[in-house]
């Protein structure tokens, strides 16, 4: 069952059950630019580390641990806070999340794009599921399907 607003703000501050077990979200703005009261959720923002796929001479991609890095056949791109990362049609990007998070032990999350994106063509995916006692960044699968190229601002 989805937490209410009430559980989201006592889980972030680490009250009642919370306590010792808190929502970490860093850097955490403030209550009303990060908890979003209509959906009973927490907006996160799009970070400034991109990975792209890189074209490769390989017949094909096996999806298999061969112990060979998978950063041979990928780009990483840092983006300023001033600039834009441009996704065209047809293409994918791996984008990381501003926040770094800990989900409590009693906790788990999803996933969800937001539709005003989605219908621009940005369709936003990931391992919808964010396990309890998950640390770290969560990695964004960014695609357009659009017709137009979109352009993707950290911060977003």
């Amino acid at each position: 069952m989805p937490l209410k607003v009430s559980e989201i703000k006592k889980a972030i501050n680490g009250e009642d059950e919370f306590r010792g077990d808190s929502l970490d979200i860093v850097p955490y703005l403030t209550e009303s630019s990060n908890v979003n009261d209509g959906n009973a959720s927490v907006d996160l923002r799009l970070g400034r580390w991109f990975l792209t796929l890189k074209a490769t001479a390989e017949p094909v991609l096996e999806i298999k641990n061969d112990g060979r890095p998978a950063e041979r056949f990928a780009t990483k791109h840092f983006i300023r806070f001033d600039d834009r990362f441009v996704l065209h049609p047809g293409r994918f990007v791996l984008g990381a999340t501003l926040e770094w998070i800990r989900m409590p032990s009693k906790c788990v999350g999803s996933i969800v794009g937001k539709s005003s994106l989605g219908r621009r063509g940005l369709i936003i995916e990931t391992a919808p599921v964010v396990h309890p006692n998950f640390s770290g960044c969560l990695t964004l699968e960014l695609a357009n399907v659009g017709e137009i190229p979109i352009a993707l601002r950290p911060g977003m």
